[in-house]
């Protein structure tokens, strides 16, 4: 007998979204870690807040939302609360029981706001690495450092010549260069930039990664403007907050790409501690190679160069289909500040694989 097509609206639900979420979902385990991190942020979340006048959105779950932003690949956050909204999962997720309403998305963005101006997702990232120390996951001794391209939210026709330009321009000898007398309406912070000579420069940001060799999780995070330096630069800079946030093996090994292969970088590693096990060029005059016979032909240089390939893993993640393939916002800082929520999203999310049972 065939069934009446019948829609009669339940006054009641006894099944709360804690029972309808699977006992083996992988996001049981994120929201454990996440929980657990923001407990040890609430000190900071206290200071960045008024005591007094009217509730905002909590901190902990404008985290939890943006990191369901970055995990499910939403493009706005304007669709990132309809799915709030009407998702069981992610309403479970973020904290919301079935009957709250939801956020406007303005107060969400400004509330977010509130966020970037503080460390937010920096101390996040920190956080879960303190949880992936303790269960063992990370490496202390073996690390690998990369840079990928971000196509900024700007296009090659927003660039116009400065209004007042200097006098003296930031290349090699006081040389203008395009990034002295030009800068986009859009994004003035954003560079025109291409990273290998078949590319077309598009307006663009850096992000730097420095992964650990065990497990590829990122041990630290940065976005930088777009230039030939950039790369170098941020890669001492990552170090040296890695070592200032806690004790490490001393020496430490770094593993990097041709485009790390420069004298002065090679032996500001050499006075931190680090030995460089950076890819060489084939002999040849016009790239010539740094590293010393010991370091070239040490057991560890070909294992690093091995292990270098997980960082790629970071950056094809984060750009295959979420925030970091181009990214929708503006200035340097927003865009720091998305790059390390991104990255600790990647950590969440290999380390909940990582720790699963087998």
């Amino acid at each position: 007998m065939r069934g009446d097509d019948l829609e009669q609206m339940g006054v009641f639900s006894y099944v709360s979204a804690e029972q309808r979420i699977a006992k083996d979902h992988p996001l049981r385990g994120i929201r454990g870690m996440v929980d657990e991190a923001l407990r040890s942020m609430s000190s900071h979340f206290d200071a960045r807040y008024a005591r007094g006048g009217r509730p905002s959105i909590a901190p902990e779950k404008l985290v939890r939302a943006l990191l369901l932003q970055v995990l499910y690949s939403v493009k706005s956050e304007r669709q990132l609360m309809e799915q709030i909204d009407y998702n069981l999962l992610f309403r479970w997720f973020v904290g919301l029981s079935m009957d709250d309403a939801i956020w406007d998305v303005t107060v969400f963005s400004k509330n977010r706001e509130r966020l970037m101006r503080g460390e937010v997702s920096e101390r996040l990232l920190l956080e879960v690495l303190k949880q992936a120390a303790e269960k063992r996951l990370l490496s202390e001794e073996h690390f690998t450092v990369d840079g990928t391209l971000i196509h900024a939210w700007a296009n090659r026709r927003s660039f116009h010549p400065k209004a007042d330009p200097p006098d003296k321009g930031t290349g090699v000898g006081g040389k203008k260069l395009l990034r002295d007398t030009h800068e986009s309406s859009t994004d003035p912070e954003a560079r025109l930039f291409k990273k290998n000579g078949a590319a077309a420069a598009v307006p663009s940001y850096l992000g730097h990664v420095l992964t650990e060799n065990r497990n590829g999780l990122v041990v630290a995070a940065l976005a930088t403007q777009s230039s030939t330096t950039a790369e170098r630069e941020a890669a001492l800079a990552m170090l040296d907050r890695m070592r200032a946030s806690g004790p490490h093996a001393d020496p430490i090994t770094l593993g990097a790409d041709k485009s790390y292969q420069e004298e002065r970088f090679i032996d500001r590693l050499r006075q931190r501690g680090v030995v460089p096990h950076v890819a060489e060029y084939k002999p040849n005059p016009q790239w010539p190679s740094f590293l010393t016979a010991a370091e070239r032909s040490g057991p560890g240089f070909a294992l690093s160069q091995r292990k270098r390939k997980l960082v790629e893993k970071v950056f094809g993640w984060a750009k295959l289909d979420r925030a970091m393939r181009q990214i929708k916002l503006r200035g340097l800082n927003k865009v720091d500040w998305l790059f390390r929520l991104v990255a600790a999203a990647h950590n969440l999310r290999r380390m909940q694989t990582l720790l699963q049972p087998a």
